[in-house]
């Protein structure tokens, strides 16, 4: 109730489903949105799914986890029941698609010796390959896909509550992450910036363990000539870009900042970034995919 006695009309709670290659994270994306405060569930079947989507009755947000390779789950038959969803519920519900390179899931696989569910008595590699086959559908029709390559589980839940958390206010979310080319463009980015242009503090001594988290290392940056005029300027051009994204129907908004080695001039840069796009009233999450490279892992959990 209000202060003047009238009722309260709450908007109703949001629903993610969650979906995806096996051993991209799915168990692990579930128990994080679990911790974040949602009703979850994991490989309901199919026939299910209108019937939970459309009811919620403890009022809390839903999180439900769908495998393209589930006995009782066809990819074309989930795609048709989202499509027979309300136009309420649609607008409420946001279709997560987990998706990994192929040699990270082998490694995950050869690593904890469980087997593929796609490839019974072929190699891992040919069960793979189908399931990606398979799942094609989904990825393209997905509202947010998440490439849990580089991603250890501390990674996924922090860019999920960046996404999904409860008490986020509305408006398009923005996703910045600093990386390295040495290891490739994140798959998923909607904006990559290259800022190799600037001074590299890993040619100076007594800057090349730190990163660009450091005070030391951000006033190495800072003291570029050409730092203030970028930084500036792309702060300019990306204060009335992302509403008339946000205008067009986006909800999430990925921008990647990339480096040499990925630890000093794209970390400092996609912090600073972050920081100035929530001053201005955006809902952001940072990560840094490459600051310790070599030092990440993902277990496999769905």
């Amino acid at each position: 109730m209000s202060a003047t006695g009238e009722a309260l009309t709450l908007p109703p709670p949001r629903l993610v489903v969650v979906t995806g290659l096996s051993g991209a994270g799915r168990s692990t994306a579930l128990k994080a949105l679990e911790d974040l405060g949602y009703d979850t569930a994991d490989q309901l079947p199919l026939s299910l799914l209108p019937a939970l989507l459309g009811s919620t009755p403890s009022g809390r947000p839903v999180a439900l986890g769908i495998s393209p390779l589930d006995r009782d789950f066809g990819v074309e038959a989930a795609i048709a029941a989202l499509d027979r969803l309300d136009p309420e519920t649609k607008d409420r519900l946001t279709l997560v698609f987990l998706d990994c390179d192929d040699d990270r899931l082998i490694r995950r696989y050869t690593e904890t010796r469980h087997r593929h569910p796609a490839a019974g008595d072929r190699q891992l590699a040919d069960g793979i390959a189908l399931e990606r086959r398979l799942a094609k559908p989904l990825r393209a029709r997905a509202d947010l896909a998440i490439d849990t390559t580089a991603l250890s589980p501390g990674d996924l839940k922090r860019l999920l509550r960046g996404h999904f958390a409860i008490d986020s206010a509305p408006g398009i979310a923005i996703f910045v992450t600093s990386f390295s080319y040495r290891h490739g463009l994140p798959r998923d980015a909607d904006l990559v910036l290259d800022v190799r242009f600037l001074r590299n503090p890993h040619y100076v001594t007594a800057l090349a363990p730190l990163t660009g988290l450091d005070p030391e290392v951000a006033a190495a940056i800072e003291a570029d000539p050409d730092f203030a005029g970028f930084f500036n300027g792309l702060c300019a051009w990306l204060g009335p870009l992302l509403p008339r994204y946000e205008s067009e129907g986006k909800s999430y908004f990925t921008i990647a900042i990339g480096c040499t080695g990925g630890r000093h001039r794209a970390p400092y840069v996609a912090a600073r970034l972050a920081a100035r796009l929530a001053e201005l009233g955006f809902r952001v999450a940072v990560d840094h995919r490459d600051l310790e490279r070599g030092g990440r892992s993902f277990a496999l959990r769905g």
